[in-house]
């Protein structure tokens, strides 16, 4: 990679942390032990299918960071700091795996976001089982793993959504820059 190309990854990616935490701020929902729905992964995949994978596993893990030390990051034990912040959020660099393939920024959105989503429940299923309620959602719930898929998908599957809808409001005056097309030329 150029010096030219590294400088202008590295200036791209500090821009769309920055946006996915400012972003971050204005919470459409939040769920009572953690988790919102906010439009934070939109920069986040964007930057990752622009740019690739390791760029976008860098980038989640930066904000990941940044979310626990200025949102007011909430875990029980270094596992869970781990798991619901570092790793969650780098699982959105996923979305890198489709940089500069047809349908990126659709499929990337998918992979980031199952990602994160994978990793939340198995840290919820896990680390967060003893807090689990006998009742949510008027369910008895039996098994942390069936409470930590419900708990998960309800912030989880809004934010994708709301990702998807926004690239589809996007995709047409911006379909080159989504695609990664104004970075042939570097």
């Amino acid at each position: 990679m150029s010096s030219r190309k590294k400088i202008r990854s590295l200036t791209e990616g500090a821009l769309m942390v920055a946006a996915a935490q400012i972003l971050s701020l204005f919470k459409l929902w939040e769920m009572p032990w953690g988790g919102s729905v906010v439009l934070a992964m939109v920069p986040l995949i964007l930057y990752a299918v622009r740019w690739g994978l390791g760029s976008g596993l860098a980038a989640g893990l930066v904000f990941g960071v940044l979310q626990f030390m200025l949102d007011g990051g909430f875990a029980i034990g270094w596992q869970s700091m781990v798991g619901d912040y570092l790793l969650a959020f780098a699982a959105l660099g996923l979305a890198g795996l489709f940089s500069g393939k047809k349908g990126g920024i659709w499929l990337g959105t998918l992979a980031g976001g199952f990602g994160r989503f994978l990793v939340h429940y198995v840290v919820g299923a896990t680390i967060w089982a003893e807090y689990m309620p006998e009742t949510f959602l008027g369910l008895n719930m039996g098994s942390p793993w069936f409470y930590s898929l419900l708990y998960n998908l309800l912030y989880m599957g809004p934010n994708v959504v709301i990702t998807l809808a926004v690239f589809a409001l996007l995709s047409k005056p911006l379909g080159k820059y989504l695609r990664g097309e104004d970075l042939a030329g570097l």
